[in-house]
């Protein structure tokens, strides 16, 4: 056959490009409408065993087979079909189930489904209560979600915020830790949520307790309520209250294992052991001795706990490494030393509550509870840390004499399968000599000792379940012996304290030395500062109440102070007193004009209170601006009706007792007015949040405008006018002139001419003197032969 001809080829194949391209794009629609089809159709009481069973997209399952995810677990099996229909989910499964990947992959087909790209803005927002946790699911994310084209973030708290904030607006799903995403909503204009399509809170019970309770509440202001929440944890909540701040719309509450016999898996061995407090670390150092080659985790109540049990225990050097990590670290080492633990076949890590929670460290043999947990939900989220994914696992928790009868009747309540064990006393190692040798020798870790104790015996003292925790049964002497201290700290006890307030509460908002060795410096700097008895006197809280010598000293100043008028004058006014005006007993305007000013006086503030208010002293002067204070001191208010004339009359004179019980009782008629007052406040409180929210997206508008001319380098306020030409438009004219208020070009010139040079700017007048310099042209002889000529050169060298 005849050779085709090239120009002929060409042209067909850039007709049938666009072709290649809608057909792919009907594809796409085809296979679109495929998935959604099968999701409406989905069997919501159909068993499914595998992810093949479920109506994924294929990039999901791509991900999912690459990531070696092939068979459903229990919380899996009855999520994910709740959660790709769109219904709002309260999953509650035992720890190391799986429940990641069942809000994860809703999250990636869900915004699969509605096509959802970058343009979209924010599609899903995952909250995590901690930064380890939030790290872990973001980890998930890319393994599942690599053949997606989303662009995903992790946003917590302890990395730049400018860098954040830069990407922030790009993001189609977040990943962060509650207190940083409310900083991000509040401070980032390009930040926008008003598109979120699906809200998941991973350990929601922990997110929603009181520590987090202000930054939850006022995330949830920001979203949109047309939206899919999902709630996941191994102890889930059920209190309307919660639900009710998340705008949960019909919620399906799925717990796979809450009719199971026991509340943990059935591969963990549980066991308890009775310990008197002071023999506490003897027996942790004497168990972790006799386990070199386990991978260990001791949870212990505080911060400053884990602290001194590791230095301690590193000088006297087990045979095992050992690692620490708490909540005050920063984010680098905390992420440095999870990786360490997870990478390491034999290891002891001494932590806080900031590891119970979700993190999935490989192949942990032992979970060693040194301090009894606050409640049976802390104890289950703990040994979850072991025997997950069907793995084997052993768990032991200490607990002093006074505490064993109450946690067990918490345990048994929470079906918690769990067992008495005894020590071995010919195994047992005293390490108490070698801490009381190690303390004397060096003071810094005797005050950490003593930071420790105290942190530990408050721990024990605000928790609100006095049948576990009681403080007066417990050998507090005994233990501060045990830690190496020659005596017990000196501990001041404050009602009103919560244990989970204190807990969750902001780091910003507790004073604490745990966080570096240069603010502990800094502590004791103040500390050491010099303090004369004058300044302790004045700083007294009771000022009225003082000792002998206080009193002696106030005396023997009277004294002194008592010939006012000789003394004062005779020291030329160097001290001068500021004039008090003083009580008037007589209104007689003769002797009102002899008064002189003796000393200090008291002075009347009438209208205030019932009765003039006598200001005779610096407390009665503070009284004044506390409200509460006033308000004992002012009569009760009368209420006033006001007639048709605009004649106020009290309110008993309208209406007498018959005629107000014949509406009804007084208990009826005040429930009937709290009820409408609520249903008042109720709406006027939606109309001041709408409020607020427009307002807040007005100033995220200005910031956005603001930003955007910062990048274009235009500065506010200031308008450029290009010349149109040169016609005679007498509007040129005016537009030629100098407006007032603004700088000339000129003037700018001169300014900058004046201002001093910087060291990062360049000299304007070098390049000048540099093309001078090249331009010059010295003229000589092809070689100087005499001594007039070597003059000549040199001359012209030097000019």
């Amino acid at each position: 056959m005849g050779a085709s001809i090239p120009g002929k080829r060409s042209n067909a194949i850039a007709r049938h490009k666009p072709d290649a391209r809608s057909l792919k794009r009907k594809r796409n629609e085809e296979d679109h409408e495929k998935i959604q089809q099968a999701v409406d159709e989905l069997d919501l009481k159909a068993d499914y065993k595998n992810f093949s069973d479920l109506p994924l997209s294929q990039t999901t399952a791509s991900g999912l087979e690459a990531s070696h995810f092939k068979v459903l677990t229990d919380i899996q099996s009855k999520a994910l079909p709740l959660a790709l229909k769109g219904r709002d989910i309260l999953g509650a499964a035992k720890t190391g189930s799986g429940k990641t990947l069942a809000f994860l992959i809703p999250v990636l087909e869900k915004l699969f489904r509605q096509r959802w790209t970058e343009l979209d803005g924010l599609g899903a927002l995952i909250i995590s209560p901690t930064r380890e946790l939030a790290i872990q699911i973001f980890e998930v994310l890319r393994k599942i979600g690599r053949y997606h084209t989303f662009s995903a973030g992790l946003v917590i708290g302890g990395r730049s915020l400018p860098e954040e904030r830069e990407r922030l607006g790009k993001m189609n799903i977040l990943v962060c830790t509650p207190g940083r995403m409310l900083q991000h909503m509040d401070q980032t204009a390009a930040f926008d949520v008003d598109n979120l399509q699906i809200l998941v809170l991973d350990e929601a019970d922990r997110i929603m307790d009181m520590g987090f309770q202000s930054s939850v509440d006022a995330i949830i202001e920001h979203l949109p309520k047309e939206r899919q929440t999902l709630l996941f944890s191994a102890t889930q909540t059920k209190r309307v209250s919660d639900l009710a701040r998340l705008s949960l719309r019909d919620p399906e509450y799925v717990a796979v294992h809450e009719q199971a016999s026991a509340a943990t898996p059935s591969s963990l061995q549980q066991h308890y052991i009775i310990t008197p407090l002071p023999e506490k670390l003897n027996t942790l150092f004497s168990f972790i001795r006799a386990n070199l080659k386990s991978k260990i985790m001791v949870f212990v109540s505080s911060g400053k706990q884990v602290r001194f049990i590791y230095e301690s225990f590193r000088h006297l050097q087990p045979g095992i490494p050992l690692l620490h990590l708490h909540g005050r670290q920063k984010q680098t080492a905390r992420l440095d030393i999870t990786s360490k633990f997870s990478s390491s076949k034999s290891s002891c890590m001494f932590a806080t509550d900031v590891v119970a929670r979700g993190l999935d460290f490989p192949a942990v043999d032992w979970v060693i509870q040194l301090d009894c947990p606050e409640d049976a939900d802390t104890y289950i989220h703990r040994v979850g840390r072991t025997a997950r994914y069907g793995r084997s696992g052993r768990a032991v928790l200490f607990l002093d004499p006074s505490e064993e009868e109450g946690m067990l009747k918490r345990l048994e309540h929470k079906k918690v399968p769990i067992q008495k064990i005894n020590v071995r006393q010919n195994k047992k190692q005293s390490i108490q000599n070698q801490l009381q040798n190690m303390c004397f020798q060096d003071p810094e870790l005797k005050y950490l000792g003593q930071k420790a104790f105290v942190s530990y015996t408050r721990s024990i003292f605000v928790q609100s379940d006095k049948e576990i925790f009681k403080i007066n049964e417990v050998d507090l002497e005994g233990f501060a012996a045990s830690m190496g201290l020659p005596g017990a700290p000196k501990i001041k006890f404050q009602k009103g304290d919560d244990a989970k307030k204190l807990k969750n509460a902001s780091r910003a908002a507790i004073p604490s030395s745990d966080e570096d060795s240069d603010g502990e410096k800094a502590d004791r700097k103040k500390k050491e500062e010099v303090r004369t008895k004058y300044d302790r006197m004045f700083e007294r809280r009771n000022q009225d109440v003082l000792s002998a010598h206080y009193s002696k000293l106030i005396k023997d100043d009277d004294i002194a102070g008592s010939d006012f008028q000789g003394d004062a004058d005779e020291d030329n006014e160097f001290l001068s007193v500021k004039r008090v005006v003083p009580v008037l007993r007589d209104n007689s305007p003769a002797e009102q004009h002899d008064i002189t000013v003796s000393g200090p006086a008291a002075k009347m503030i009438p209208g205030i209170a019932k009765e003039p208010i006598v200001i005779d002293s610096k407390r009665k002067e503070k009284l004044l601006k506390s409200k509460k204070q006033l308000l004992k001191l002012k009569d009760k208010g009368t209420k006033l009706v006001f007639d048709d004339e605009g004649i106020a009359h009290p309110i008993y004179e309208l209406e007498d007792e018959e005629d107000f019980l014949k509406r009804g009782g007084v208990a009826e008629q005040r429930a009937k007015f709290v009820e409408e007052e609520s249903a008042r406040i109720r709406e006027a409180d939606l109309e001041d949040k709408q409020l607020v929210k427009e307002k807040k997206r007005e100033k995220r508008e200005k910031r956005k405008v603001r930003e955007a001319a910062e990048r274009a380098g235009i500065q506010e306020g200031v308008s450029v006018s290009e010349k149109a030409g040169d016609g005679e438009d007498p509007l040129e004219l005016l537009a030629s002139l100098p407006i007032a208020g603004e700088d000339s070009e000129e003037d700018l010139d001169m300014r900058s001419e004046s201002r001093p040079r910087k060291w990062f700017e360049d000299d304007p007048g070098e390049e000048e003197r540099n093309i001078k310099r090249r331009r010059h042209v010295i003229e000589t002889v092809d070689e100087p032969e005499t001594l007039e000529d070597l003059e000549a050169l040199a001359t012209g060298l030097l000019d």
